[in-house]
């Protein structure tokens, strides 16, 4: 099963596009893009269990393409998330664009090859394709919010890009290749002293990455792109598109072909504070629902760059976990924004209230999302943020403490936002409003069940990594 996942979206993809448009109806695009999402989710959890040595056992399919298990947790994150957007679209989406369907398909195509490829050039290429499918997503309505925050999207994309390219090119120059083990073996050989032309090389494509993966400094782009585009592609955005074009590709690289150099370390170590403080503070000043959690993504993405930067087995599994928890505690809430948006027709918290009455599940799933963001036990953000406290202690007390603070502004813009738009008074808005679609709801139910059973069921995953030897 090398190119399953690659292979079986796009030829959904292909047997979609084969005649006239009016062969396939939406509701048969709806279900194939479905059925590829939960396809993908089983074979991960198949590759998975056949990797569970970790990354000493990688199944190596062809040349360019690896899995391990961090790779295998990336996968089923892509396919829960997609499946999450998918049932979203049916509710909010101008009944369901076909168009959008075969996006999805061609941005699971993308992520899955960023996820398995072990060459860097290889892996700016399906980049690339994630990105240029992402603007179009974003602007799939040509409503004038959607195509502004395409542009700025698109914007620095095209600067990231430049980026990643420039130091891709001095990568070959100084190693011969591009592939992870030539550049790796470089590294290796340089790594009493790193010529110019590899650090360089490191700091063009990392700030490439860091553009990509919307940390700050490189942020200006999310909000606009989070809370401009239709609800089922912030779920896409939020949940995984960011964290596997930015976040999953810092996190490879760095382990696999910089070898967790301390230079590259104490840069990612700045700006993930950088991102946990200012991307909460910043969404504790915010009105429009949509800003306010793009905000917070930006604070918890810096979580997982704190993890990887301690370069220890320890915050490296708190970051993946905290990648994992990351996709389904925000998604779930970019779900409840959807739901919220949909029958209310606004994003203003202060025109909202009283929606728990009117609409349980969503008010309780949001309760669920926000105590797991804060890293309330024994919810699954409690775990992965415990596990990178932790392993950013052992490198320095006073940056660990400085992170486990920053919770207590986590904890305030979500106090604020439940007050406001479901313990508030009521407004004319949310009046007499009703529970969203059976999508929605099941999204919610779904998200909120594995943040719940995820949290409690992780020390037995820790007893599982730590005998298999990944702890």
């Amino acid at each position: 099963m090398p190119l399953v996942f690659i292979g079986i979206p796009l030829l959904a993809v292909i047997l979609l596009n084969l005649g006239p448009r009016h062969w396939i109806s939406k509701q048969a695009a709806f279900y194939t893009a479905l059925v590829v999402a939960v396809l993908q989710m089983a074979f991960a959890v198949y590759v998975g269990l056949a990797v569970r040595g970790g990354s000493v056992s990688n199944i190596r399919f062809i040349e360019k393409l690896s899995i391990d298990l961090f790779s295998a947790v990336a996968l089923f994150t892509i396919g829960l998330i997609a499946l999450v957007s998918l049932l979203v679209s049916k509710d909010s989406l101008n009944n369901s664009k076909f168009s959008f369907f075969n996006l999805i398909l061609l941005i699971i195509t993308g992520m899955n090859g960023v996820v398995m490829v072990t060459d860097v050039f290889s892996l700016y290429v399906f980049v690339e394709a994630v990105s240029a499918a992402s603007f179009v997503l974003i602007a799939i309505n040509k409503q004038s919010g959607e195509l502004e925050g395409a542009f700025k999207y698109y914007m620095l994309s095209a600067i990231a890009t430049i980026l990643m390219l420039s130091g891709i090119g001095l990568l070959f120059l100084c190693a011969g290749g591009t592939s992870f083990e030539a550049v790796s073996a470089c590294v290796l050989a340089q790594s009493g002293q790193l010529s110019v032309g590899l650090i360089a090389a490191f700091i063009l494509f990392t700030a490439g990455l860091l553009v990509k993966s919307g940390v700050v400094p490189f942020h200006t782009w999310v909000p606009d792109a989070y809370s401009a585009a239709p609800a089922p592609v912030s779920v896409l955005l939020s949940g995984i598109v960011t964290k596997i074009s930015g976040v999953y590709v810092l996190i490879r690289v760095f382990r696999d072909v910089f070898l967790n150099n301390p230079a590259v370390g104490n840069v990612l170590f700045a700006l993930g504070l950088l991102s946990v403080i200012i991307g909460a503070l910043a969404a504790i000043g915010q009105d429009d629902l949509k800003r306010m959690l793009a905000y917070s993504s930006i604070s918890q993405i810096g979580y997982i760059m704190l993890g990887v930067a301690t370069g220890s087995p320890l915050g490296f599994i708190g970051a993946v976990f905290h990648f994992f928890n990351h996709a389904t505690f925000k998604s779930l809430l970019f779900v409840d924004a959807a739901a919220i948006e949909t029958q209310t027709g606004t994003r203003s918290m202060a025109h909202m209230g009283g929606l728990a009455k009117w609409m349980p599940v969503t008010g309780v799933s949001s309760i669920v999302a926000f105590l797991s963001t804060a890293g309330i036990p024994p919810l699954s953000g409690f775990w992965s943020k415990l596990l990178i406290v932790i392993a950013v202690w052992q490198v320095s007390a006073q940056l660990a403490i400085v992170a486990l603070a920053a919770s207590i502004f986590t904890l305030t813009y979500f106090l604020i936002m439940q007050k406001k738009v479901f313990f508030g008074n009521p407004t004319e808005e949310t009046a007499q409003v009703q529970e969203s679609g059976k999508e929605i709801v099941i999204a919610e139910v779904l998200l909120t069940a594995i943040n719940v059973i995820t949290g409690l069921l992780f020390p037995f995953l820790l007893i599982y990594l730590h005998s298999i030897g990944m702890l």
